[in-house]
């Protein structure tokens, strides 16, 4: 997809980008067909020749460093966007945790904000009755909503965030919806037996994940001219 910007990273900056995004979505360790394709799916118009980049691999830390450079508005921005990866699906876990913060440390910086989103890490469930059994596979459990004013530093952080290259800004309009999902109700006989919330209930980020998609669509439009119809 052409662009009329231009973009301030090279090829493998973006390249190295996206992998350590697609490192913290997957740090899980779970690779199912499924998600495999949705990747596929975000990732294959961005002009990037996998077979030379390996996009699909994780990257580790100090190689990420390495390619990104000593510019902290670049890594900061690449934190903002993996801390969203980390919590856009509602779940921030410990594995996800301890990864944002060997990126942190690699690319030399000390985000005070990121200490605040461990208000929202989830944690296992040591009541289910196969919790033992399970181990790091057991449920999880969502803390309790923290106050407000405890995620203040980090919402301002992550709303700091600018978009200056076309292809994480179409990278993030198909990793956010475009509305708040997965609200539905649980039926059993005709009569709703569970309600299931919806993201942004859930998610006490969720503003900043809508802010983020609504600033990359806008430079999509205005700044390279793009055609977004598939984004809304």
């Amino acid at each position: 997809m052409a662009s009329l910007a231009q973009s301030p990273y090279t090829k493998k900056q973006i390249s190295a980008w996206l992998r350590g995004l697609l490192t913290i979505a997957w740090c899980d360790g779970d690779y199912d067909p499924q998600e495999q394709k949705l990747i596929a799916d975000l990732t294959k118009d961005l002009a990037i020749d996998d077979q030379e980049t390996s996009i699909y691999k994780s990257i580790e830390p100090e190689e990420l460093a390495d390619i990104l450079g000593d510019d902290p508005t670049t890594g900061e921005n690449f934190l903002r966007t993996a801390v969203l990866v980390a919590i856009a699906d509602g779940i921030y876990s410990a594995p996800e945790a301890e990864l944002l913060y060997q990126y942190s440390d690699a690319l030399g910086l000390k985000i005070g904000a990121l200490h605040s989103l461990e208000y929202t890490l989830c944690k296992l469930d040591e009541d289910h009755p196969q919790a033992q059994e399970m181990g790091n596979s057991a449920p999880l459990v969502s803390p309790p909503q923290p106050h407000p004013d405890l995620l203040h530093p980090l919402k301002d952080w992550l709303d700091g965030m600018e978009i200056h290259d076309p292809s994480l800004a179409r990278f993030i309009c198909k990793m956010i919806p475009p509305q708040c999902p997965f609200e539905r109700d649980i039926k059993l006989f005709g009569h709703k037996v569970v309600h299931i919330p919806p993201l942004c209930k859930l998610n006490p980020l969720y503003e900043q994940l809508v802010g983020l998609r609504f600033r990359a669509l806008s430079y999509l439009a205005d700044d390279c001219k793009e055609d977004i119809s598939e984004f809304i």
